[in-house]
């Protein structure tokens, strides 16, 4: 089945099922589970430290080793969410990583440690292909971006929330986060078994009988992505996004408690609480945005997410090179903004160069790539500083990075260009 037919049907069919926005809200509450239990163990490095002895090449490995992990099974996590239920993907991972988060809460040794965060990459590399998937199942013309910026305001949420960890680490110890939000996702899980849905069968892209009941593999799926050269141009980007993003959350937090004489919670508060806001408004305006360019030139979402690289550039770099405190946050403000206009678009832009049985596989070989850049990254970090090199040389090469991603992004074309097909992704 051709992509280019995928995008036609795609802009045909405007309109949507009729949970189309229950399953977006639904899930945008896993998102910020997501992202919670596993950032908030950044923000709370003093206190587990104290509790459990260990470097900072270490501390930073604990996260390393969660994204490698992530990474490496995010291709054969969105293979099955191609090939099974989506639905039925979302809530075992959502089951499965809550209770490692819970089982985290009683590790004594480092060793313990490091393998709750290796077990919770592996339940967590379900999720994010499937739920963007699903998200994509059920909006299929112009309100795609919006949707997936909304489900991605989560992301940020709960991003923003790992502050927490700090805070609560602080006055209750650094095992009371994980034991509390641990026992929520639980329990999340079992709601959603009588809410989540996998998109109407009839509502899906009007392609042939033929290529709906064939079984999706998992090597015709890498060789149909891979054919494509945008999707290679994609993944070069998504990577170099991963280096980026994954050392600013994985080190900003402990940089400001330095740089600015901050407390961990306060630091950590900083580091997260202003960033995220300002992602989640990113993600509404950027999704709107690039649905609407959408609708008057088919690279409208590409063009909307090349901006927000160019903007997002300076100011990561304005973050790292000031010794004033309010000039720092300016610029991690005007970063999250700008490089949400980007994430939000993402999954959208995948959809306008691969086959629709591909989606989630295709953000799964993506997860693979920026997560392992991003392991490496935050892995680095630690060393810099255990070597005492001031870490705003790895947010400087971010910048650096950003940049790169730009233009890679203008290299894209969506399957329509290439054969004249008026459509839309």
């Amino acid at each position: 089945m051709p992509a280019t037919s995928n995008a036609f049907s795609d802009a045909a069919d405007a309109r949507l099922p009729s949970r189309a926005w229950l399953i977006v809200g639904l899930l945008c509450v896993v998102a910020c589970l997501n992202y919670l239990d596993r950032v908030m163990l950044t923000t709370m490095r003093d206190s587990v430290k104290s509790a459990i002895p260990m470097t900072d090449a270490q501390f930073g490995l604990l996260t390393s080793v969660f994204l490698w992990v992530y990474g490496l099974l995010s291709p054969f996590a969105g293979f099955l969410a191609d090939r099974l239920s989506r639905t039925r993907v979302i809530i075992g991972s959502l089951f499965l990583w809550s209770l490692t988060t819970w089982v985290t809460s009683h590790c004594v040794t480092f060793d313990q440690l490091l393998i709750t965060r290796a077990v919770m990459g592996l339940s967590e590399a379900c999720y994010l292909p499937a739920a963007l998937a699903l998200i994509a199942d059920y909006h299929r013309g112009s309100t795609r971006s919006l949707a997936v910026g909304i489900h991605n305001c989560g992301v940020s949420i709960g991003s923003g929330l790992g502050g927490m960890g700090g805070w609560l680490a602080e006055r209750h110890g650094w095992s009371f986060a994980f034991s509390l939000f641990g026992i929520i996702g639980v329990v999340y899980s079992v709601l959603l078994v009588f809410g989540l849905r996998d998109a109407p069968r009839q509502s899906d892209a009007s392609s042939t009988s033929a290529s709906t009941e064939e079984k999706v593999s998992f090597l015709p799926a890498l060789r149909s992505l891979f054919s494509q050269r945008s999707f290679i141009v994609l993944l070069a980007h998504w990577g170099l996004m991963g280096l980026a993003a994954w050392g600013i959350v994985g080190w900003m937090p402990t940089y400001l408690q330095q740089q600015f004489n901050l407390g961990q919670g306060e630091a950590g508060f900083a580091a997260t609480g202003y960033l995220q806001i300002s992602t989640v408004i990113g993600l509404i305006i950027g999704g709107a945005w690039a649905d609407r360019w959408s609708r008057k030139h088919e690279r409208g979402r590409l063009y909307v997410a090349i901006l927000g690289m160019c903007i997002a550039a300076p100011a990561i770099f304005l973050t790292s090179n000031t010794e004033t405190f309010g000039i720092a946050i300016t610029g991690l403000v005007i970063f999250g903004f700008a490089r949400a206009c980007t994430d939000g678009n993402t999954m959208p832009i995948l959809c306008m160069v691969s086959d629709s049985r591909y989606r989630a596989t295709g953000f799964g070989v993506l997860n693979l790539f920026a997560c392992g850049i991003g392991g490496l990254t935050i892995y680095a970090g630690g060393a810099l500083r255990d070597a005492n090199v001031n870490v705003r040389h790895m947010f400087e090469f971010s910048a650096v990075g950003l940049l790169v991603c730009a233009v890679l992004l203008s290299f894209i074309k969506p399957q329509s260009c290439k054969t004249n097909t008026p459509t839309l992704p």
